[in-house]
């Protein structure tokens, strides 16, 4: 009778120690959205980010499921918040577009981003180039391009299967996936091309051609307008001719 009151304690110590493990909190993990380092070191890296992402976006703004983002934190693995890397500009085919906080890989149907860009200032250290280098190429990225605009050095690295090759090119390249054509011809910048053959331009000449367009429009609508008085003065109507 003794031997009872033992079995059912230690079955009750094992009840408990389930019932324990199975009801310990699940802590979420936090992707965070930003790591309070500056996008740029300088005007001329912001103005080169800003001017790839920008004309990406409007390269492809009728094409639904191409994603175009800068600066934004791509994580690859789910549960590791601090496997992670931010491209300067990245290209995501076969996503949607939409604002993100962070690109989460197993949120996106697992694709990676197929086009990083990265743009170099003196602040960029060979150890941290180096580490970019091998998360690109290990999670998937196959198209990685590197300009320095300060020693105008251009790299283009096309993927061979598991790995990330050099690519040795003379004066002009074409992107694979993106079919944008890259020019270089020293001493001069480069000069990336949309598919139309036109140059990849800042807001400032945008805003520019704009204003000349409008220019345009308007001496153009002026002298409708002149035409069809003086046809007027004639007794000839406008609508008749």
């Amino acid at each position: 009778m003794m031997d009872t009151p033992r079995i059912f304690t230690q079955a009750a110590m094992v009840a408990s120690i389930s019932i324990d493990a199975t009801s310990v909190d699940v802590v979420a993990v936090i992707y965070s959205d930003c790591d309070g380092q500056p996008m740029s070191d300088n005007t001329k890296q912001f103005r080169w980010i800003v001017t790839i992402k920008e004309n990406l976006e409007m390269l492809f703004a009728d094409a639904p499921n191409i994603f175009v983002a800068g600066d934004l934190f791509w994580y690859p693995v789910e549960g590791n918040n601090k496997l992670r890397q931010a491209p300067d500009t990245m290209v995501a085919i076969g996503r949607p577009k939409g604002d993100r906080g962070s690109y989460q890989q197993w949120q996106e149907e697992n694709i990676s981003p197929q086009v990083v860009f990265e743009i170099l200032s003196l602040g960029n250290r060979m150890g941290e180039m180096n580490r970019k280098f091998k998360f690109y190429e290990q999670y998937g990225v196959e198209e990685y391009y590197i300009y320095d605009p300060d020693r105008i050095d251009f790299n283009v690295w096309i993927r061979a299967g598991s790995s990330l090759e050099s690519i040795d090119f003379q004066e002009n390249f074409v992107s694979p996936c993106l079919g944008i054509r890259f020019e270089l011809q020293d001493p001069s910048p480069l000069v990336i091309y949309r598919l139309d053959g036109q140059p990849f331009i800042g807001f400032v000449d945008l805003d520019r051609l704009r204003q000349q367009a409008n220019s345009r429009a308007d001496r153009a609508e002026t002298q409708a307008q002149t035409l069809a008085a003086k046809l007027r003065e004639l007794g000839i109507g406008p609508d008749s001719l």
